[in-house]
């Protein structure tokens, strides 16, 4: 049973762009691993830039910049 946990910031991630990753990234792991898809799970966690940070500052900081 895999599980496959994406952390990603939400700008721009529409329902229907998570829709297609969830369904891509169950489509890779079946065929390239042979993994029932039944069993697959796939969350997304959306992180705010605030909450997210890289060499010190925040994304939205470096965004900024």
């Amino acid at each position: 049973m895999p599980y496959v946990h994406i952390k990603l910031t939400p700008e721009g991630l529409t329902k229907e762009k998570k829709a297609t990753l969830i369904r891509k990234v169950t489509e890779l792991l079946c065929d390239e691993l042979d993994k029932n898809p039944e069993t697959t799970i796939i969350t997304i966690e959306e992180v705010p830039t605030d909450n997210w940070g890289i060499g010190g500052e925040s994304v939205t900081r470096r965004r900024q910049l």
